[in-house]
């Protein structure tokens, strides 16, 4: 390359115009109008103009006329209309050159510094050529606009980010602040981050955004939210990552509105409005769709068990059945519940309510007295309970009131009966999360053992277990729960109840739900179904309908294939629920402990891992860990004492200290 010659190259996104020093083959020695000299390869090399200077002259010289060639390949850069010149040559498919460019925008006579001039001006404007080995295509029509759009929308995300990042940065430091107009997008973007984490679909934009606003943890996005009265501080994001349905749909709800209106027909219903039918359910139920009934009469009793007729009121793939196929299951969670079935249907037309009449599919059932179940029958009917009670009720009035008496010694020998056919009783108290009027979290042990609840319980096992044994005999589809034996029975030994229950539960094989009848060895029983809480759990309200349709001696409205379709749409959202539930409860609990930092709390050990032991907090039936500490050695069943040293329900974090044993 000839000395002097004027060289220009791209630099950090510029265009730079130099004069070559010197040539040294494989690097050129160049000066810049800023009095910088600089080494580079010939391949970044852009342009190289047939002018040359002097460079013997003196350097201030030859830096002012270096700096007048740049001033005006500047100015002539200015006077080009790059859209003009695309528009001559837009529909081209090929490549241009610099110098055709500089013709079509300055004429024939375009020389040296016009085509830098050119060059530049494209180089800066990218919206309608893309260069490419010191040549330009023109972008088409469509790119071009495609290129404006996506400048447009960058152009508004810089504006968003700017706003927003403001805006956070002043609720994150509790300072009053402008709402912005993007406010509504800001906020979906926190939901997502506070949801989602690292795997939210703007994911980096919201790190962005969260970085605009001078905070570099995406977990702040949820203080952020509750900061912005957009969620509580108790926010069930397990809920909100299942896309689990909250709400209904106005159609759902005009259309369970017109089902609540119209009511039931009680044509073909055994009108059993005289037996004494009574709730037994804990003190905040509201949709009641069980009830049982007892008769003392000289050779044995007559219960009833009567659950509540969903299926004369929700037809078959009405928008309510869908509503409530959609949902599986009622989700009962602390401070919380979503219905499976409208309310105005679920707690007023299909609720067993006191006082009104409703349809109900009852099971009639004669007993001997030594406990012998001796005949039984289902019926359509039509009943009315005259009381409403609690589990509390029952259980403090139990030797007062002799049908209260007969229910329970009757519940216990079918309890015994089951027992004696291989049922293993695993139940532990159940916790309930309680907040007081002064917002005091409490966390109450419900025993599942009360003469109360193994009434209800039972009879709810024995109207399954008889529906069962009734659509088996009569060839009725439907879907059985069954579960084989455990992989190992276990002892209840010295080391307790509680370490039994937890020992035993890992031995138990898996429920399954089927067209095919098998035993349930866990309830002691040879076929079981569930149809006892139609209003509450859609595979209930399906087998309902089944049973209803051979009583009214129609044909069944489900065979196995649409069974068996219907298992595989349900079951796994039941899981899914049940998993949002035991976290929730997971939650409350870490919430209670997170609150009564340093106290004490009774533990079991349950095994011996290798750097830790697993343990069950006994109080509030939470399973956990405590790393191993050196000299203290347990053995598992063993009783000892802990101190909750911190305990984070949104992290599901809970640290624990070793008091004694």
């Amino acid at each position: 390359m000839a000395i002097g010659s004027i060289v220009e190259y791209i630099d950090q996104s510029r265009l730079v115009c130099t004069v070559c020093l010197q040539d040294k083959g494989n690097r050129l020695h160049l000066l810049t109008p800023a009095n910088r000299e600089v080494n580079l390869s010939p391949k970044r090399t852009l342009l190289v103009s047939g002018v040359q200077l002097d460079v013997a002259q003196p350097r201030d010289q030859l830096l002012q006329k270096l700096q007048q060639i740049e001033t005006l390949r500047i100015k002539l850069k200015e006077e080009i209309d790059v859209k003009e010149v695309w528009e001559l040559i837009r529909d081209e498919e090929e490549v241009f050159d610099h110098r055709y460019l500089a013709q079509l925008a300055f004429g024939e006579e375009a020389a040296e510094e016009h085509f830098s001039a050119v060059v530049r001006a494209l180089f800066e404007n990218k919206l309608y050529f893309k260069m490419k080995n010191g040549l330009f295509r023109p972008n088409s029509k469509d790119r071009v606009e495609q290129i404006i759009r996506q400048e447009a929308e960058a152009a508004e995300k810089a504006e968003r980010l700017e706003q927003g990042g403001r805006w956070l940065e002043e609720v994150h430091q509790g300072k009053q602040s402008k709402v912005p107009d993007c406010s509504k997008d800001i906020i979906q973007l926190l939901i997502q981050l506070a949801l989602y984490g690292a795997d939210a679909d703007d994911f980096k934009y919201g790190k962005e955004l969260l970085s605009y606003a001078g905070i570099n943890d995406i977990r702040q996005a949820r203080p952020l939210l509750i900061a912005l009265g957009e969620w509580g501080e108790d926010e069930p994001l397990d809920l909100m990552r299942s896309g689990v349905e909250t709400a209904f749909t106005a159609t759902q709800l005009e259309a369970s509105a017109r089902l609540a209106v119209s009511g039931f027909s009680e044509n073909q219903r055994e009108d059993l409005r005289s037996l004494p039918v009574m709730t037994i359910d804990g003190p905040k139920t509201q949709d009641f769709d069980d009830a049982i009934s007892v008769e003392v009469i000289d050779n044995g009793l007559r219960i009833g068990v009567h659950i509540a007729d969903v299926a004369a009121v929700i037809k078959k793939d009405s928008p309510v059945d869908v509503a409530a196929r959609d949902r599986a299951s009622s989700l009962y969670m602390p401070r919380r519940q979503i219905p499976m079935i409208p309310e105005d249907l679920s707690q007023d037309l299909l609720s067993l309510k006191e006082g009104c009449d409703r349809p109900a599919i009852s099971l009639l059932a004669r007993f001997g007295p030594d406990g012998s179940l001796l005949r039984y029958r289902f019926t359509a009917s039509m009943i009315r309970v005259d009381r409403k009670l609690t589990y509390d009720d029952v259980n403090e009035t139990l030797l007062e009131e002799t049908q209260f008496r007969e229910l329970h010694r009757l519940a216990e020998r079918l309890r015994q009966k089951r027992m004696d056919s291989g049922a293993m009783n695993l139940s532990l108290p159940d916790l309930e999360v309680v907040i007081d009027e002064a917002g005091l979290l409490n966390l109450e042990r419900v025993p599942q053992d009360s003469p109360s609840r193994t009434i209800v319980a039972e009879f709810m096992i024995l109207y399954n277990e008889l529906a069962a044994e009734f659509c088996w005999k009569n060839d009725i589809p439907v879907l059985f729960r069954a579960q084989s034996q455990p992989t190992e029975k276990l002892p209840l030994d010295e080391r307790g109840y509680v370490f039994y229950v937890f020992q035993q539960r890992r031995k138990l094989s898996p429920l399954h739900i089927s067209t095919k009848p098998k035993p349930h060895s866990g309830l002691g029983v040879s076929v079981y179904i569930q149809a006892t809480s139609p209003i509450r759990r859609y595979l209930d309200l399906v087998a309902q309908r089944q049973l209803t349709s051979f009583l009214e001696k129609r044909t069944p409205l489900y065979n196995g294939e649409n069974l068996e379709e219907i298992r595989v749409s349900v079951e796994p959202l039941v899981k899914a629920l049940g998993r949002i539930q035991r976290n929730r409860l997971r939650y409350w609990t870490l919430k209670y402990l997170g609150m009564n930092l340093g106290k004490t709390f009774n533990a079991l050990i349950l095994d011996e891992l290798k750097n830790k032991y697993r343990i069950v907090l006994t109080d509030v039936l939470l399973v956990t860990d405590i790393k191993r500490q050196d000299g203290t050695i347990f053995s598992k069943g063993q009783e000892i004492q802990v101190k909750v040293k911190k305990a984070d329900p949104w992290e599901d974090v809970i640290t624990l200290e070793y008091v004694s044993s």
